[in-house]
């Protein structure tokens, strides 16, 4: 049951991250950036705000919001080698 979790909140993540970013993707896409920006923002940004991500099973506004930032981040780095090409 805590797979369907991890990839429902991952799968919204994205999604939100592609709203704010305008860059529509897909549902299979917003969960792959969803759980990948997750592991993004654990690696640059849970040190600076101190809590973990969806992928810690933690499931706190912090960690939500480093989740996040982690997706947009990924999202930016993704559309400007999209422009790059």
């Amino acid at each position: 049951m805590n797979i369907v979790i991890w990839l429902v909140v991952g799968g919204l993540i994205g999604w939100v991250a592609s709203m704010l970013m305008r860059s529509p993707e897909g549902l299979i896409m917003d969960v792959v950036v969803g759980i990948v920006g997750a592991f993004i923002g654990g690696w640059l940004l849970s040190p600076y705000f101190g809590g973990g991500t969806i992928n810690s099973n933690n499931f706190s506004l912090p960690s939500l919001v480093v989740s996040l930032l982690g997706a947009i981040i990924l999202l930016a780095v993704v559309n400007l080698l999209r422009r790059l090409r």
